[in-house]
C-alpha cells in the first residue's frame, strides 16, 4: 500500500490523539458496535485499538472480560491498558492476531484499516478469528469528502504547497470510499452479506488553538506533516486551514462521515 506514515505517527501521547481524532472516537464507536450487530454476552475484539476508544465503548456494552484488544503502537497499547484495566490487550499487528480461530463473535476496526501493512491480511486475520455466523466490521474516514477536519486540512496545506496534495489522505489511502471497502470484504474468504453505509458524527472545539495543538504534536499522517514545516510555513498552514474552517476565538463544531463495512463470517 502507499506509505501514508502507518504506526510511526502514532508513537506519540495518548493525550495528543485524544485532542486529534479521539474528540470523534466515542460516537464513531457507537456506530460502529451498532452496524455490527453486537450485543450483550458477545465476545468482541478491537483491532488497532488506540488508546482506547472502541474498546472503551465495547466494555459498556459487554462487560471487560467480553472484550479483548490489540494495538502495534506500545504507547497507545499501555493508555488503553492504563484506561481498560480488566481488558486484555496486546501489542500485536491485525496481520498475526494472537488469537486462536473462530475466538470472538465480533472483530471490529476503527480508523485502522488504511494504516495496516496488508489491509487484505488483516481482513483474512479478523475473518479467521471470528466464529461463523459473527460480523468483521471496520470503519473508515470519508477523507475524500465529508471528514471535514482532515479535508480541510489536506486543501489547505496544498494551497501552502502544492507538493503537499501528494501526502493527501484522501488520494494515499487505498479504502476510503464504499466501493473499495466493499471490495475488499467481498474478496475476503468466509465473509458474505456485505454492505457499507455512511455515518456522520461530530466533534466540539474550544477555539481554533484547540483544534491546532494537536496537529502540532505530529500525530497521524496530517500531525505529521504540520510538525514537518518550519515555524514559519506552520504558521501559514494554521493561518489557511483557519480561513477555511471559519474557526478563531468561538467554539464551534465540526461535522466527520465515516464509511462502516460489515460482513457476516460464514
Amino acid at each position: 500500500m502507499p506509505d501514508v506514515a502507518g504506526a510511526k505517527t502514532f508513537q506519540t501521547p495518548a493525550e495528543a490523539y485524544d485532542r486529534f481524532i479521539g474528540r470523534y472516537g466515542g460516537a464513531l464507536a457507537r456506530e460502529v458496535i451498532a452496524a455490527a450487530g453486537v450485543r450483550r454476552g458477545a465476545q468482541a475484539l478491537d483491532v488497532g485499538c488506540g488508546p482506547g476508544a472502541l474498546a472503551t465503548e465495547l466494555v459498556a456494552a459487554l462487560g471487560d472480560d467480553h472484550v479483548a484488544a490489540v494495538e502495534p503502537s506500545a504507547p497507545f497499547a499501555e493508555a488503553c491498558r492504563r484506561r481498560l484495566p480488566g481488558v486484555r490487550v496486546e501489542v500485536a499487528a491485525a496481520e498475526a492476531l494472537p488469537f486462536g480461530d473462530a475466538t470472538f463473535d465480533h472483530a471490529l476496526a476503527q480508523l485502522v484499516l488504511n494504516f495496516m501493512e496488508d489491509p487484505r491480511a488483516g481482513a483474512r486475520e479478523m475473518r479467521r478469528v471470528t466464529r461463523p455466523g459473527g460480523t468483521v466490521a471496520a470503519a473508515v474516514w470519508d477523507y475524500r469528502g465529508e471528514m471535514t477536519l482532515l479535508r480541510a486540512f489536506w486543501d489547505a496545506a496544498a494551497e501552502e504547497n502544492p507538493a503537499a496534495a501528494g501526502r493527501d489522505e484522501g488520494r494515499s489511502m487505498p479504502y476510503c470510499t464504499p466501493d473499495a471497502l466493499h471490495a475488499l470484504w467481498t474478496s475476503t474468504d468466509g465473509l458474505g452479506d456485505v454492505r457499507v453505509s455512511p455515518v456522520d458524527v461530530a466533534a466540539d472545539y474550544d477555539d481554533f488553538d484547540d483544534l491546532w495543538r494537536p496537529l502540532e504534536v505530529g500525530v497521524g499522517p496530517a500531525g505529521a506533516y504540520a510538525a514537518s514545516l518550519s515555524a514559519p510555513r506552520r504558521a501559514v498552514l494554521a493561518d489557511a486551514l483557519r480561513r477555511r474552517l471559519g474557526g478563531d476565538s468561538q467554539p464551534f463544531r465540526l461535522s466527520a462521515r465515516a464509511w462502516i463495512v460489515v460482513g457476516r463470517a460464514e
